[in-house]
């Protein structure tokens, strides 16, 4: 059978990995799908990168087990609800907060009289007039009638938000244990496919492309720096500096990450695509934890989805003939970096893999003898032409 070049996109989405580990597991099963190239955003290029570089017939269990020192028993999740890869840089904190109290530019402006005799006169009519004596308007005039006018008050929120602190964590350093769980020279070894993740320069103010084949590609080479600069999430995690250039997450652009994929792979047939996040997943929030989740999840679930259909009108205005098989999304599973959320999220991909394969299995039945044909008809009449992918000829 003659081999199909194809690809998988492996979708940003965090701790929804687990639906694309679920993907791969039962793709694994299937030796005639292989892919020649990956390319992934945000935490599908933290999967594409411990996948390739695990031993070989290994790739699914150490890809798990290196996922699950990110996510955390729900025993201790439950009162520490914070992955364990997003760890703050405690002393550049605490350096930076330092230099914030002793740089006396820190102490200037603290005072703003004409503010203060606004702020005065909000409070005077707040106290005026008994029908605004409510809870509401009591907040309003505490952050606007005396916090925001205080000296003291102003001078601490600007050490909360005006140091040079950049990030709640910071998820890159080049001594870094958690990093040296990869090894990214495996990444270049000759049998390995194209290998492809994104991150947005904001000093260039464009999105790039990093490969494991950058020779090829006359793309930027791969390493856990770029790979960092990935997931850099702005206010989450700090962003990530390569070459002078100031690097945050590719997938707040393009969470699949179909940039430019048409130009630099004009032979490509297929298409996987394993895009993790959904509306539907996105829960009322019941606390500050799950506002934030959703802050970020909503944006990314809708913009994943307007990716992928972005991406099928490019390739029916190119004309090429692209075979986009799109892995349904369970809604089942929530945003907790929990072992227990992670396992439901294999379940569920290995599953809506399996059902997509049964189907893609009957097509390719259905399909292969009409191809079959046209092969035929091609060499016995070559100055006919019948588009493999193009509608069947009309007989007569």
């Amino acid at each position: 059978m003659r081999k199909i070049k194809r690809a998988i996109f492996l979708s940003g989405g965090g701790p929804a990995v687990g639906l694309s580990i679920g993907v791969l597991k039962r793709l694994q099963q299937e030796p005639d799908i292989t892919f020649d190239i990956w390319s992934s955003a945000c935490i599908g290029a933290w999967l594409s990168v411990a996948w390739h570089q695990a031993d070989e017939g290994q790739e699914l269990d150490q890809t798990i087990g290196f996922f699950r020192k990110i996510f955390r028993p729900a025993s201790v999740y439950e009162r520490f609800p914070i992955a364990s890869a997003f760890a703050p840089d405690f002393f550049s904190d605490f350096a930076n907060r330092l230099s914030y109290f002793f740089n006396p530019g820190s102490y200037q402006g603290l005072i703003v009289p004409e503010a203060i005799g606004e702020a005065a006169e909000h409070v005077r009519h707040f106290m005026g007039n008994p029908k605004y004596w409510t809870p509401h308007n009591l907040n309003d005039v505490l952050l606007n009638g005396i916090l925001a006018v205080n000296p003291l008050s102003r001078f601490m929120v600007g050490a909360m938000y005006q140091t040079k602190t950049k990030g709640l964590a910071k998820i890159y350093s080049p001594d870094s244990m958690f990093l040296d769980r990869l090894d990214f020279d495996r990444l270049y070894q000759p049998d390995k496919p194209a290998l492809f993740h994104n991150a947005y320069n904001l000093t260039q103010q464009r999105l790039e492309l990093f490969t494991n084949k950058p020779d090829h590609y006359n793309l930027p080479q791969m390493n856990a720096q770029t790979l960092c600069a990935c997931s850099a999430l702005p206010f989450i995690e700090e962003p990530v500096e390569i070459n002078g250039d100031t690097y945050c997450e590719g997938a707040t652009v393009d969470t699949v990450n179909f940039f430019d994929f048409l130009r630099h792979h004009p032979d490509v047939e297929e298409v996987w695509v394993s895009r993790i996040l959904d509306l539907k997943q996105v829960r009322q929030p019941e606390n500050l934890y799950d506002a934030l989740n959703n802050l970020i999840m909503l944006f990314a679930a809708s913009a994943s989805e307007d990716a992928v259909k972005a991406f099928k009108r490019e390739v029916a205005e190119s004309g090429r003939k692209i075979d986009i098989i799109e892995i349904p999304v369970s809604p089942h599973i929530n945003y907790d970096w929990t072992w227990e959320n992670l396992d439901r999220g294999i379940d569920d991909g290995y599953q809506a893999t399996d059902d997509m394969i049964a189907s893609y299995r009957s097509r390719q039945i259905r399909e292969h003898p009409v191809r079959d044909l046209r092969r035929r008809a091609a060499r016995v009449l070559p100055d006919l032409h019948f588009p493999l992918g193009g509608p069947r000829p009309r007989l007569a």
